[in-house]
């Protein structure tokens, strides 16, 4: 099965009488149980792929299926519920909410899902306690360390069980050894879960973690 599939997907803007192009004819394919790492320099094209593959950007050419379902022509109503039924997020800024302890930060995806309460509860107290989180569940982001705020994002990611999970430059501030950790436990919980990964980085030395890289430079991908 297919978790992602791109084709012919292009993203462009207008600056004045200029067309910026994002994106080029990009056509790609990601498994439904394959990370995939996504390498190339700043300002390649990177984000803007993983924007439109979860939904957050609309193509201006081509068409996406993630899953069996056509996202290309969806509204933004239709790409909201999208987003929460099929798509997990983990940003580069990690963007939890400060005033929510780490249990409620995967609660709030749960809530938005409108899952059962108490099976989301247990859900996230036992996404927490894989992730060696097990004793930080009522601390605040501000009273986490930075990989420890990275590992609540890997979990809200995960929480409502998705089919694709999308994360930007999940080692930018850690160092080496940090980083080597983060991946190691984005692969032990994507492939314990079937799912299928696109992870976007410039560091080469995370892309041992995945089963697949391809390049992106200049909007155009690489295989």
């Amino acid at each position: 099965m297919t978790a992602l599939q791109l084709t012919d997907v292009r993203k462009t803007y207008q600056s004045g009488d200029d067309e910026i192009v994002a994106l080029e004819s990009t056509t790609l394919t990601v498994p439904s149980d394959e990370i995939l790492a996504l390498v190339g320099p700043s300002g390649s094209g990177k984000t803007t792929l993983l924007s439109i593959a979860g939904g957050l950007l609309g193509p201006t050419e081509g068409r996406v299926m993630v899953g069996d379902e056509d996202i290309t022509g969806h509204s933004p109503r239709e790409l909201t519920s999208f987003r929460r039924r099929r798509v997990g997020f983990v940003f580069q800024a990690v963007n939890l909410v400060p005033f929510l302890n780490a249990r409620e930060n995967l609660l709030v995806v749960a809530e938005f899902a409108k899952l059962d309460k108490k099976g989301a509860k247990e859900r996230a107290e036992q996404l927490l306690g894989e992730l060696g989180l097990g004793d930080r569940m009522d601390n605040l982001p501000g009273q986490l360390s930075g990989g420890e705020r990275q590992r609540v994002a890997i979990g809200r990611a995960l929480m409502n069980q998705p089919e694709l999970v999308l994360i930007d430059e999940p080692t930018s501030a850690l160092d080496t050894k940090l980083g080597e950790q983060v991946m190691q436990l984005i692969v032990r919980e994507v492939k314990a879960r079937g799912t299928a990964a696109v992870i976007v980085t410039h560091d080469l030395r995370m892309t041992q973690f995945a089963d697949r890289t391809i390049s992106i430079t200049d909007g155009r991908i690489e295989h």
